[in-house]
């Protein structure tokens, strides 16, 4: 009887699982868990002058979710002083800006309100 497999393809193959179950395993354990990272809060506070119309809004590629004159979002790719531009431009001006518990400082703040 003729077989199509041979013993060198065989160990190849549990090689090549094996690497690729190593490979598999290092990633999901070096990887930060999404409910790990969703609990340690905002990175970007900002206390807008008047209350926002809208609950949800995406200001400078950021989902931000407000309730009256406060808005929270996660982080960005951008500088605190971009991503609060665009916040301003969707939202109106904004009395303070805190990016990952640092405030804006009052200058900063001044340009982000178009000042």
């Amino acid at each position: 009887m003729m077989t199509l497999s041979s013993p060198f393809a065989g160990r190849l193959g549990i090689l090549a699982l094996a690497l690729f179950y190593t490979g598999f395993t290092f990633a999901a354990a070096t990887t930060p868990a999404p409910a790990l990272a969703a609990s340690s809060g905002p990175y970007y506070v900002a206390e807008l002058v008047e209350p926002a119309k809208d609950n949800r809004a995406v200001a400078s590629g950021i989902a931000w979710k407000c309730q009256g004159t406060t808005c929270v979002a996660g982080k960005g790719n951008s500088r605190p002083i971009r991503i609060c531009r665009g916040l301003f431009r969707e939202f109106g001006e904004i009395a303070s800006f805190t990016a990952k518990g640092e405030p804006l400082a009052e200058d900063k703040l001044a340009k982000c309100n178009g000042n």
